[in-house]
């Protein structure tokens, strides 16, 4: 697991495992304990805006966009080992499943918005991130075999993944709509 430096006893974490169980599981029928784990730790990883930007390239400038991660990842280009390439991957699956369930409006206005020119605005995050998790899971060997399977079952179900998250940001933006109307009541 991705680790988020939340500690393990936080509400936080019991939190988004709770709201990602009961989406995954009641909601869209999916009852994988290693899939709800690994979703409910990729929200905490992420709650670090800096997380979303963990792959540094070789002068250790943040890597900001699909499109470069991809390079980063690629051994015929900037990846000097392996396990950068399973890392860069990983970070590439991780990232664009985040954003595709809890920001697609953002993705809907690099792709659409003529007056911004974005590296990724021809990118299908969908496809790339079924791709890369499908690429980490290859590395069935060493220290990445314990990997395999969770990265295939997210790349065959990247859209369950994303609709799941979708679920758990409506039940997040209702419970922010509940807190601020309570606290305009008291």
């Amino acid at each position: 697991m991705r680790e988020s430096g939340i500690p393990e006893n936080h509400p936080l974490r019991l939190y988004f495992l709770i709201l990602t169980e009961k989406n995954f599981h009641q909601k869209l029928n999916w009852a994988d304990p290693f899939v709800s784990e690994y979703i409910s730790n990729l929200l905490l990883y992420f709650t670090r805006t800096d997380a979303l930007y963990a792959i540094r390239n070789s002068q250790e400038s943040r890597v900001d966009t699909v499109a470069e991660m991809l390079m980063e990842g690629d051994l015929m280009l900037h990846a000097k080992t392996i396990e950068r390439e399973w890392e860069v991957h990983r970070h590439i699956g991780d990232y664009t499943l985040f954003m595709s369930g809890l920001f697609p409006e953002y993705l809907k206005r690099i792709q659409m918005d003529q007056s911004i020119v974005h590296p990724d605005f021809l990118l299908d995050y969908v496809r790339i991130g079924k791709r890369s998790y499908r690429r980490a899971a290859e590395f069935d060997y060493g220290r990445f075999k314990k990997w395999t399977l969770l990265y295939k079952k997210l790349a065959e179900n990247f859209e369950m993944c994303i609709a799941g998250l979708g679920l758990i940001k409506e039940e997040l933006e209702r419970t922010r709509e509940w807190q601020f109307k309570k606290q305009i009541l008291s």
